[in-house]
């Protein structure tokens, strides 16, 4: 299943002038690391343990994404000439995608875990750690149908319950899987729409249904022609659809050659921040106040130490230990895997085409746009760049299609 944490092997630095990007870990500034950890950030307390593994590297910041300079230089050519070129590829990715089905997004093998919806929630947890995803389908056994997708934004819910209601502790061990619609009613929470799609159907259409529910995954749902039974086939994301058309469709992709900051790609207002010494409950709170799935941890300097992800909150509530949330958010990024790839990083000077090539060699789900001295400046989320791909341009009758 591709919710894996597990990234593909990184691609190594090629040294040369080729206009493709390179994505292999670079040495960062004394004063930053990946792992959530720092021995010299005036904001710590104190040195946080290094673990062995988690002396990590940013991946490469804005040089590395960026093109050396071929014979041929942007300045060389004129606008309506990049103009041209960048809908020229924008509409080559739209009709690749109307030809193409979610089921070819599939590789030749993958792992399917489903879960059923009468499971404890705190079982869950330990099932999605052990298999080393973050999101699993949800199976009502009692009724042989597709019951809806669980992710990390169930297990903040649960959180939220719990500070709500922290006197029913021993309530909140006791729900199920089956449970977490009602849950998101006594928080007041609006349910998120389940939404499926045919692993025959045009994969342009999984796109816009994503798009159109804000959801970053999408199961593939099949009939049985006989039964008239749901199968679930897969899950497919927005990381394995942008990287299916970096592998597939790099005609077009490299067309892409407009600056980040010239097409307005990503967030860069009102950004949400913690720092090391934040509680993984303050950063929770962040998220569900503006409904976002990371927080860029940052010093008194606003550069840039980490990321805390939704996904991230999965191991600090496991077994139930509800507790341990006050506790920091360097405590809490120390525990992450020891093959996590670190943080992905650009300008708002670097091409589209380049993020595509990023993308097609390594294992992305978000990049944070910063400037030479690795100061914040706004985040991309995949959500964007698909938007924009699918998007940009469009007449309205296209829009409400789908």
């Amino acid at each position: 299943m591709d919710d894996s944490r597990t990234p593909p092997d990184q691609a190594a630095a090629s040294g040369t002038g080729s206009d493709a990007a390179s994505v292999s870990p670079q040495a960062p500034q004394p004063s930053t690391t990946s792992a959530g950890n720092s021995n010299t950030d005036p904001n710590l307390n104190g040195p946080l343990p290094l673990r062995p593994g988690h002396e990590l590297p940013f991946v490469a910041p804005s040089s590395y994404l960026r093109p050396k300079p071929s014979s041929r230089t942007m300045s060389d050519k004129t606008s309506n000439s990049l103009d041209k070129d960048q809908m020229q590829g924008l509409r080559g990715v739209r009709e690749f995608l109307k030809v193409r089905t979610s089921y070819d997004v599939l590789p030749l093998s993958f792992r399917l875990v489903v879960l059923d919806n009468d499971l404890l929630i705190r079982k869950s947890l330990n099932i999605l750690i052990q298999n080393g995803i973050v999101s699993a389908p949800l199976w009502d056994s009692r009724n042989g149908t597709f019951a809806g997708l669980l992710t990390s934004t169930d297990y903040i819910n649960v959180i939220q319950y719990y500070c709500q209601f922290p006197h029913e502790i021993d309530q909140v061990d006791q729900f199920r899987l089956s449970s977490l619609r009602d849950i998101e009613r006594a928080i007041g929470v609006l349910p998120l729409e389940t939404v499926s799609v045919h692993p025959m159907r045009p994969l342009y259409e999984a796109c816009r249904r994503m798009l159109k529910t804000r959801a970053r995954r999408i199961p593939l749902i099949d009939t049985d022609d006989e039964t008239g039974r749901e199968t679930v086939v897969s899950v497919i994301t927005q990381y394995r659809i942008l990287k299916f058309i970096a592998v597939n469709n790099e005609q077009h992709t490299m067309l892409l050659k407009k600056p980040v900051r010239e097409i307005g790609l990503g967030t860069y207002t009102d950004l949400a921040t913690a720092t090391m010494n934040s509680s993984v409950l303050d950063v929770i709170h962040l998220m569900v106040k503006y409904n976002i799935s990371a927080v860029p941890i940052v010093d008194k300097d606003n550069r840039v130490l980490n990321l805390f992800e939704a996904v991230d909150v999965i191991p600090c509530i496991k077994g139930g230990a509800y507790d341990e949330l006050t506790a920091t958010v360097g405590d809490a990024l120390s525990q992450r895997a020891e093959d996590f790839a670190g943080i992905y990083t650009c300008s708002e000077e670097d091409r589209l085409d380049s993020i595509f090539e990023t993308i097609r060699k390594s294992r992305v789900h978000r990049l944070i746009v910063v400037d030479d001295d690795s100061r914040l400046k706004g985040i991309i989320s995949l959500s964007d760049i698909l938007k924009y791909v699918l998007l940009y341009g469009e007449e309205e009758d296209d829009l409400q299609e789908y």
